[in-house]
């Protein structure tokens, strides 16, 4: 807003308190206080609630990837053919055969339910989310038959075990004898502890070369699914079509979208609500705006009054009031970006430090999924924050300013 000399003259006057209006100057420092901090309230639940979309995503997909063809009663016969089939899909970026079992694993008198996940040694080492995130051991030890696991964190601290620890896997289905089925228990060397990011499996998932799963499990050489990888994860089912309509007959494809269904559905509609119930906060920074400048119109009103006799036209008095207002609503958005990214930039140690303080634990891995509280701002979505914040602020300036400009320099000076 281009404000002639004398109207930013005024404004400066204006803006800084004079003798007898200090309560004034305090409803206009509350205001601002209320813009910083629903601007900072904003951008610091916006960015956490996408990081935490973001990283599920990258943590989920990395592991299980952007969709899975899993043959009918957890048996893919012929899956050799069905994995030329994934790879030679066009956009199909990497096709990956898995064995997955729920299972039982013992140590030390520690029993826990477990997820065996079977991969071909080449599809361990080369997987990112499993390489970048071991803790001890290596996951080069894990060859075909070797008796070598890798293990999640949360699940060796839940029995005990590290590297080096003889962990037994039991399996419920064993072999028939003339008293019953008896469950077969294998002994495996611990080789390797990762920690995924994602409670869930890191307090469930052994991951073992192929060969030994298959021996665990008396597969065969059958598998029970193949992991698929896409260029575009939001059109894995336009891309997926063709290989859905080939295995029809032994296969059914699930995408990321309806295997993780309830939790993104959930986190967007957080999302959403979120949004809804923080932006109520700039709002209500916005009637402290109107409040102060009503109260700073009414204590100049004679000030306005002879300012209209000496010929200052009615939008001169507009701008000065409505470049208070929106000053007022700009310096909080500015300092509520600052504070929020600031926020942001320490959430771990600040977490911490509230933790600290309250005796509470404030990020619960097994109930928030991750880990760590992760971070990632939307630029778009930042922008439209400070938008919002400062067109509530200018619409907060219209009826102060209307009424400022409307002072009827007559009824004012009668009895000056």
């Amino acid at each position: 807003m281009i404000l002639r000399p004398y109207e930013r003259t005024i404004f400066k006057r204006y803006m800084l308190p004079q003798r007898g209006e200090g309560f004034i100057f305090v409803a206009a420092a509350f205001s601002f206080i209320a813009v910083t901090l629903g601007v900072a309230a904003l951008v610091i639940v916006m960015s956490v609630m996408n990081g935490v979309r973001a990283d599920l995503f990258d943590k989920i997909v990395g592991l299980n990837g952007h969709a899975v063809v899993q043959g009918f009663g957890g048996r893919l016969d012929d899956w050799q053919g069905v994995l030329k089939q994934a790879k030679a899909t066009p956009d199909v970026v990497s096709a990956t055969p898995l064995i997955e079992q729920p299972l039982l694993t013992t140590f030390n008198g520690r029993v826990e339910g477990i997820l065996v996940r079977g991969m071909t040694v080449a599809d361990i080492r080369k997987n990112e989310t499993l390489g970048g995130k071991v803790l001890q051991g290596s996951l080069d030890t894990l060859t075909s038959l070797s008796g070598n696991v890798a293990i999640g964190s949360e699940l060796a601290r839940n029995i005990g075990a590290s590297v080096g620890s003889n962990i037994t896997i039991i399996n419920p289905a064993g072999r028939s004898t003339p008293f019953g089925t008896v469950p077969r228990e294998i002994s495996y060397r611990v080789s390797a502890v990762f920690e995924i990011g994602v409670y869930d499996f890191d307090k469930a998932y052994v991951v073992m070369p192929m060969e030994d799963a298959q021996l665990l499990l008396l597969t065969g050489d059958q598998i029970g699914m193949i992991e698929v990888k896409v260029t575009d994860p939001d059109k894995v089912g336009e891309i997926l079509k063709p290989l859905a309509e080939k295995v029809a007959a032994q296969a059914v494809i699930s995408d990321w979208r309806s295997m993780n269904a309830s939790l993104f559905e959930a986190l967007s509609i957080e999302r959403v609500a979120m949004f809804v119930i923080l932006s109520l906060i700039v709002l209500v920074a916005a009637f402290n705006i109107v409040s102060s400048l009503i109260m700073l119109v009414r204590a100049k009103t004679r000030d306005m009054a002879i300012l209209r006799t000496m010929g200052a036209p009615r939008d001169s008095v507009m701008r000065i009031f409505m470049a208070i207002g929106l000053s007022i609503g700009v310096a909080g958005t500015m300092m509520g970006m600052v504070f929020g990214f600031g926020l942001l930039y320490f959430r771990q140690g600040v977490l911490r430090g509230v933790e600290f303080l309250t005796g509470q634990p404030l990020w619960d891995p097994s109930i928030r999924f991750l880990t760590e509280l992760p971070s990632k701002p939307d630029p778009f979505e930042i922008t439209g924050i400070a938008v919002m914040a400062v067109v509530f602020s200018f619409l907060a300036t219209l009826y102060p300013a209307l009424k400022a400009a409307n002072t009827d320099p007559v009824q004012v000076l009668r009895y000056e």
